[in-house]
């Protein structure tokens, strides 16, 4: 395998951006507070974005909130399989849904099949910082994976 390319560092570059992003981040996590999203949700919700966008630095970043958070292996394990497992609530597996919806946009938009599944489930308030914490999520896994932000188990 080659030495990955040295990328310029945007977050570095243009701060005043990447400074935007984070506080959008801090105010997307304050809405999820607000809506009553358990932390170790949210974490999960931006590790399975990561999943999704292959984003080797947020996933690791994450995973390790997510364990601080006290997230247990077992739900750490079967996140990309969340659908055909029994440990995730109707709560967490409607956030999941949008999550990966939102993070799949290109593959065709938010269906209203999924849409109207959340619906079901989450209050508008969840479903807004749901999409709120996607799109943000979004975001930081295209700053990193542009950037190549460097993850090595050295």
């Amino acid at each position: 395998m080659t030495e990955l390319q040295k990328r310029v560092n945007i977050g570095k570059q243009h701060q005043a951006s990447y400074k935007a992003l984070l506080a959008l981040s801090d105010a997307a996590e304050e809405g999820a507070a607000a809506a009553g999203l358990d932390p170790v949700l949210v974490e999960l919700l931006k590790i399975r974005a990561s999943q999704i966008n292959g984003c080797a630095f947020c996933l690791r970043m994450h995973t390790r909130d997510a364990i601080k958070k006290g997230a247990s292996t077992d739900i750490l394990s079967v996140l990309p399989a969340w659908a055909e497992t029994g440990y995730f609530s109707d709560v967490e597996r409607a956030a999941l849904r949008l999550t990966e919806s939102i993070t799949q946009v290109a593959d065709g938009r938010v269906s209203d099949e999924d849409y109207a599944a959340v619906a079901e489930v989450l209050s508008e308030e969840q479903i807004s910082a749901v999409a709120w914490l996607a799109t943000v999520m979004n975001a930081f896994n295209r700053v990193a994976i542009t950037s190549r932000y460097p993850v090595s188990g050295h």
